[in-house]
């Protein structure tokens, strides 16, 4: 029974870091992009993009740190806490939504970018 405690503790910290690695590349994503592009494409404003993705990075990063850390120290013991739960669960959802949706609505309008009036080339 400690073996399969072991393997979904495992299982969990490395979903849980990836959860928060996909929410971690959304907020920094939209950080960088200009917050036109936003109304360009005809999305949430940007200031909205930015508390929605905050919350997802803050609550991924404490689901992570608790597996993590009852992977590390308990050494794979049954573990209770917020982990994977509905915090978890609506930060993914988010960070989803962002990089299939908004990421490439945004991707070309305005802000860096070289070129003249016809586009980047």
């Amino acid at each position: 029974m400690h073996f399969i405690n072991l393997v979904f503790n495992l299982l969990f910290s490395v979903l849980s870091l990836i959860i928060f690695g996909m929410s971690a590349y959304a907020l920094l994503h939209a950080v960088r992009v200009p917050a036109d592009a936003f109304v360009s494409a005809g999305k949430l404003q940007k200031n909205i993009w930015l508390i929605i993705l905050i919350l997802a990075a803050l609550f991924s990063a404490a689901g992570a740190w608790q597996y993590v850390i009852a992977f590390l120290i308990v050494g794979g013991a049954q573990f209770m806490g917020i982990g994977m739960g509905i915090f978890s669960i609506a930060a993914v959802i988010a960070a989803t939504i962002y990089i299939v949706d908004v990421k490439p609505a945004v991707k070309g309008m305005g802000g860096r970018g070289g070129g003249g009036p016809y586009g980047p080339w």
